[in-house]
């Protein structure tokens, strides 16, 4: 949240406009509806797989993108080349929020992002041992960020960035088997009868699949998936599972599980996740690196305690 507000106070000035998807974290939607307005700039929030929305609620002063992409925690997939594109087309700087994929599954800048953001304590750490964020982009845009921290302070201990060094050599193997056991795991409970639905875009019947299929080099860690009976159920299947670790956290080595309408989006109004399709029934796992009938024999203690 650091990297993000020090991009926002360093690009964007009283009077600008920010559009920002609907389908980001839930902190970064307090970040822009709450603090940055009060500092004058102005916020609207579309919906991030419609590319003509973006352009419809673009206005004069507007010269911020902001995207999530795949979101969290429904893997929605936004075409990073076209909201490029369209921030060209009005004037507007694109940062991509990169934390589900990581560099190694997905590179924005590459396909004409102007900044990315990352959550360096998910997936660059990689073990949950230390906080931290980090922006990637061209030295003129990433320099007054620099100055900024200097001045304001929101850098990290040495010690922390020499742990995230270290977690990145690894990044490329860890991120191949996160991506590896999530696609099987999320087969597998696409076939439980007591699941409606499961969101990962590596599952050829999810919305992005195809997208991400062109513009990723793997589908990520991260699933979702809505158990009936709403948040109640969810609490109880939650609660069933001993294995994986209850913790809004991802991008560790185990496995973590959590009910994101109480948690990473809990502070959103109910209007505001209905909006972003957060149902009280959902239950996310970010995927880690235990073996994968450990995992499924975790899930099935959480159908048990469904009595299903």
């Amino acid at each position: 949240m650091s990297a993000i507000l020090a991009l926002c106070l360093t690009h964007l000035k009283a009077g600008d406009h920010v559009l920002c998807s609907r389908d980001v974290f839930g902190a970064t939607v307090g970040l822009f509806q709450n603090t940055l307005q009060k500092f004058g700039v102005e916020v609207s929030f579309v919906p991030l797989t419609d590319s003509d929305k973006w352009r419809e609620a673009a206005k004069p002063n507007t010269r911020m993108l902001f995207i999530e992409t795949p979101s969290n925690p429904l893997n929605a997939v936004a075409d990073v080349a076209a909201m490029a594109q369209i921030g060209r087309d009005i004037g507007a700087i694109l940062a991509v929020d990169n934390c589900f994929c990581s560099p190694s599954l997905q590179t924005p800048l590459l396909l004409g992002a102007d900044i990315v953001t990352h959550s360096a304590t998910k997936y660059l750490d990689g073990q949950g041992r230390v906080l931290g964020g980090a922006l990637v982009g061209s030295e003129e845009l990433i320099a007054p960020v620099m100055a900024f921290n200097r001045s304001c302070g929101p850098t990290m201990s040495p010690f922390n960035a020499w742990v995230m060094l270290k977690g990145l050599e690894t990044l490329d193997l860890r991120m191949r088997a996160h991506s590896e056991n999530a696609q099987r795991l999320a087969e597998w409970l696409a076939e439980k009868s007591s699941v409606e639905a499961v969101h990962y875009c590596g599952l050829p019947d999810h919305p992005g699949h195809a997208l991400a299929t062109r513009q990723q080099q793997g589908f990520g860690g991260v699933l979702a998936f809505e158990v009936a009976g709403g948040r109640e159920a969810a609490w109880q299947f939650i609660n069933g599972t001993e294995l994986m670790s209850l913790t809004a956290n991802l991008g560790d080595a185990k496995t973590t599980i959590v009910h994101p309408a109480s948690t990473t989006h809990g502070r959103l109004t109910p209007g505001q996740r209905e909006a972003a399709s957060i149902s009280e029934g959902l239950v996310r796992i970010a995927v880690g690196l235990e073996d994968l009938e450990d995992l499924q024999s975790d899930c099935l203690r959480g159908f048990a305690a469904l009595g299903r």
